[in-house]
């Protein structure tokens, strides 16, 4: 051939192009203290759902099956049959909103109470490196 790459040439320069190294970013590590957020009304509401789900369909092993039932139940209902569901939610919000005040107070009085000890132990370290060199000034004199 003249000019023309063979196909084994073709196919390795395209698998070199897709070889390219793909660096994962690092997950924020999360804390385990943290409160979890609370459910919404849907999922409220199929908590219940699934109970009466599994007493009517024993059989029936599907994690699918269940979510594609309540959804389908979900949409059919109206906004008065949604309401206790919704009022349920709203309230594991607002408890939700309290318990994460509180944790984000011990977040910041945790944080100033490392800066504080973190400076601390710089000044104890600045101290005694002026002592060391204060020491090594005297020898010089003589």
């Amino acid at each position: 051939m003249k000019g023309g790459n063979s196909k084994s040439q073709s196919r390795n320069a395209a698998l070199s192009v897709n070889k390219r190294k793909t660096t994962k970013k690092e997950k924020k590590v999360k804390d385990p203290n943290k409160p979890k957020r609370p459910a919404s009304a849907f999922f409220v509401f199929m908590e219940e759902f699934r109970k009466q789900y599994k007493e009517k369909h024993p059989n029936n092993k599907s994690v699918a099956a269940v979510g594609k039932a309540g959804g389908d139940k979900w949409k059919s209902m109206t906004d008065a049959e949604k309401a206790p569901f919704i009022a349920k939610a709203e309230k594991r919000k607002v408890e939700y909103e309290k318990t994460m005040k509180a944790y984000n107070k011990r977040q910041a009085e945790g944080t100033k109470a490392d800066e504080e000890e973190s400076e601390k132990s710089m000044s104890e370290v600045n101290n005694e490196e002026e002592d060391e060199e204060g020491s090594d000034e005297d020898e010089d004199d003589d």
